[in-house]
């Protein structure tokens, strides 16, 4: 797939040495969250940017971010400190508080300030915000975690503003990460692999098949994105760009794309 006039100027910066260098650092999800984390939050600010700066000319400092799903707040920091003014939603408020975040559970405001960033817990699939509010909505490895996936599309497309930019990146069910800390043996199937698990570590995965993790795939996530009329571009988040291509194969990218970003701009 030729990237679009939006996802050039990312393309650039794609390259087999970045994609090596975040695979490295998947290993420590779990083990090391922070460590993870922040080396995915400087890479999706990075990635915010381009997009941003290749659709508008403009750039995004002093602009608003939405991060639906953004959890303990590891992507604050970095977008505070590139001059973007970050708005975090979070519905677990375990996850919430795993890190520096402290979300909103009581008060007549749902948001809170925390070190950096503001966090409001609410679900992505009734965000809590008016339409046309912010200038871009992104959602990062959720869309995976939530029984209806193309509802919090649907919501990040609603409060987004007219030429402002939804970003929506999340793992295909079939790619290898699909199952998640349960390996590759989702290819076994979601329940059998989440059974597995539980008898092998003594309970049940975070990511468990049927309440926290479902099988959302590629071809689901273009048909969507491609119905709201807002689609711009599409692309592997963690390849090199000399294998976007895979995007544009039917059943191929079901196994090879792994983490799927889907960039719209609401007209």
């Amino acid at each position: 797939m030729q990237p679009s006039n939006i996802s050039a100027r990312f393309a650039r910066r794609a390259t087999l040495s970045r994609s090596v260098r975040l695979l490295a650092q998947f290993r420590f999800e779990q083990s090391e969250p922070a460590r993870f984390y922040e080396a995915l939050a400087t890479d999706t600010v990075a990635l915010t940017t381009d997009l941003w700066t290749a659709a508008t000319g403009e750039s995004p400092s002093g602009r608003t971010v939405l991060d639906v799903g953004g959890g303990p707040g590891y992507f604050a920091s970095a977008f505070e400190q590139a001059g973007m003014h970050y708005i975090g939603v979070e519905p677990d408020p375990r996850e919430a508080h795993a890190g520096a975040a402290r979300a909103a559970t009581s008060g007549p405001s749902p948001a809170a300030h925390a070190a950096s960033g503001t966090f409001v817990r609410a679900s992505g699939m009734a965000l809590p915000f008016a339409d046309d509010s912010v200038d871009v909505c992104l959602s990062s490895n959720v869309a995976e975690h939530v029984p209806h996936p193309w509802r919090l599309g649907n919501e990040m497309l609603r409060v987004t503003k007219p030429g402002g930019l939804a970003v929506l990146s999340y793992t295909v069910w079939l790619g290898p990460f699909g199952g998640h800390e349960m390996g590759l043996t989702h290819y076994l199937g979601g329940a059998r692999a989440a059974e597995r698990y539980t008898r092998r570590h003594g309970h049940r995965p975070k990511n468990d098949y049927g309440s926290s993790l479902f099988a959302v795939s590629a071809a689901d996530g273009l048909q969507w994105a491609r119905a709201t009329g807002s689609l711009v571009a599409a692309f592997p988040r963690y390849h090199p760009r000399w294998a976007w291509w895979m995007t544009s194969v039917p059943g191929l990218r079901e196994f090879l794309v792994s983490n799927l970003v889907l960039v719209l701009q609401p007209r």
